[in-house]
């Protein structure tokens, strides 16, 4: 914490003048406090159980942070130097070419709230028109945007989340050949019909396209279950819990413990759930339930 907050302080283009953290031990504890006090800093913290006291951090958090890194676990020191790199770049994408919206102001009038906003503005741009910064760090500030380039900076976002990508799936980084084309010029290029695609970041969830319905184990209800079948037919009120205990009784072997009862539970809701349909449908659909009939009968 000593180190980020240090790093924290040299980077920024104005003093700072107070830290508010919240309620975890990471931040209060004696090494941090002594180092505010050590450089005038003023320390509060969040009140417990109001997180709305942070809800500018965890606005940023999901409109940048987890739309860029995304959901995916990460671990190891390769993909921290990998997050690293994503959030240099990101720093200077978000801060000197991203607008924003700002609230302005409020109004309610019985049920009806107006609310108004400034003109759109990068934080660079609303940083410059503050008036906290002297000549020398508003000049710096210009100079470092006039070296920028928001597509090579986008390009090098990219690069960090397809590595990201590879670290969340595999555990490792991306091989050297798969990224060898990935230059500027081609990705430029294909800027134009990026949007053709769809959702282009590497670290975004894919919805899946169609429902799951293969096995990734086996099933351990797969010779039992006839006879579960019986007990639920004969006995209409049964619970899965009741079941599971009746097996685990009468096959010891098979069910030692009651490990599976949440999957006889999905089992037995769906059983009813289509009796209940047979129920409702059933006076609906004859030809299809005749047709089912003399399948089963064959």
């Amino acid at each position: 914490m000593i180190e980020g907050l240090a790093q924290v302080r040299a980077e920024l283009p104005f003093p700072l003048h107070g830290v508010n953290g919240d309620n975890d031990s990471a931040f209060i504890n004696d090494t941090v406090v002594e180092f505010c006090r050590a450089h005038d800093l003023q320390f509060t913290r969040s009140r417990p159980y109001r997180k709305n006291d942070q809800a500018w951090v965890e606005q940023k958090n999901g409109s940048v942070v987890r739309r860029l890194v995304g959901y995916g676990r990460l671990q190891g020191r390769e993909a921290t130097a990998a997050l690293a790199r994503l959030y240099a770049v990101t720093r200077l994408y978000v801060n000197f070419f991203q607008p924003s919206f700002k609230l302005v102001a409020k109004i309610r009038e019985g049920s009806r709230v107006t609310k108004r906003y400034s003109a759109p503005a990068t934080p660079c741009e609303r940083l410059l028109t503050s008036g906290c910064l002297d000549e020398a760090g508003a000049a710096q500030l210009r100079q470092l945007f006039a070296t920028l380039d928001p597509v090579a900076l986008l390009h090098e976002i990219r690069k960090a989340q397809e590595e990201l990508a590879s670290f969340a799936a595999t555990g490792s980084a991306p091989s050297q050949a798969a990224g060898d084309g990935h230059d500027i010029d081609t990705f430029v290029r294909g800027l134009a019909t990026a949007w053709k695609s769809g959702e282009s970041r590497p670290t975004h969830r894919r919805k899946a396209t169609a429902p799951r319905w293969w096995r990734s184990r086996a099933d351990p209800f797969e010779h039992t279950w006839p006879t579960v079948e019986q007990w639920l037919q004969s006995e209409r009120g049964v619970s899965a819990k009741e079941l599971m205990h009746r097996l685990v009784a009468m096959m010891p072997g098979v069910y030692s413990t009651t490990a599976q009862l949440r999957t006889l539970q999905r089992r037995v809701k769906a059983w009813r759930s289509e009796q209940a349909k047979q129920l409702i449908f059933g006076a609906l659909r004859p030809a299809e339930l005749h047709a089912n009939a003399n399948r089963s009968a064959q």
